[in-house]
């Protein structure tokens, strides 16, 4: 599997997400963040966006979110179980295996994820965390953990000029989550789960402050 091709294709797609306005319908609105939603080019579902202000350096957010072994994020990430790295293809490329707990009053069982991550700085200071769904020989499915998938996906951290302790994250969110759940709760889970994650990850940023 030409894991390096996939992980650069999911970053092109986010440069993509990132430049095309159109099409997206708000959903949700929160003081930490606006998310909106198209439906997916990738699968019979949609994808999601959301694009707030986080109160932190760039820095310190991309501490909180950048996808490595033994980081924080399943701390404050309430969607993380677990994450680990299957195997590093290079200093930026990796292939991981996420497990999220039991969701939404325990409609949504434990998933599990494997993807391809790719790690991005840019010119400008700005950071990308892009990823995909991939096999991996050593990540067969689970027992007691239903296999969802991952389409390109991925979050930016970009510097606010002037504002050093400001930083806009901008996210996309594509996911089959996998199993028989009906769409209502599929179209419900993702709004309330994206402004979590929003409001999870800025009481994290503020931690890292004390």
């Amino acid at each position: 599997m030409d894991y390096v091709g996939l992980a650069e294709a999911a970053a092109e797609k986010m440069g993509l997400y990132r430049r095309d306005p159109g099409g997206w319908r708000g959903c949700r609105r929160t003081s930490e963040v606006s998310v909106s939603w198209r439906p997916s080019a990738e699968f019979a579902g949609n994808v999601y966006r959301g694009e707030g202000i986080v109160p932190a350096s760039t820095r310190d957010v991309w501490e909180c979110i950048k996808p490595v072994a033994g980081g924080p994020r399943t701390k404050w990430d309430q969607n993380v179980k677990d994450f680990e790295v299957v195997e590093a293809i290079s200093d930026t490329i990796s292939v991981c295996r996420t497990t999220t707990p039991a969701a939404f009053m325990r409609i949504i069982s434990p998933r599990e994820f494997v993807d391809v991550v790719l790690m991005k700085r840019y010119e400008d200071g700005t950071m990308l965390s892009a990823a995909t769904n991939v096999e991996h020989p050593l990540c067969p499915p689970q027992p007691n953990f239903v296999r969802g998938f991952n389409y390109p996906c991925g979050c930016f951290c970009i510097p606010l000029p002037g504002e050093p302790d400001r930083t806009q994250l901008l996210s996309f969110f594509q996911t089959d989550l996998g199993g028989y759940l009906p769409q209502t709760v599929v179209d419900s889970f993702f709004p309330a789960s994206i402004a979590g994650f929003y409001s999870n990850l800025t009481k994290a940023v503020k931690a890292l402050k004390v």
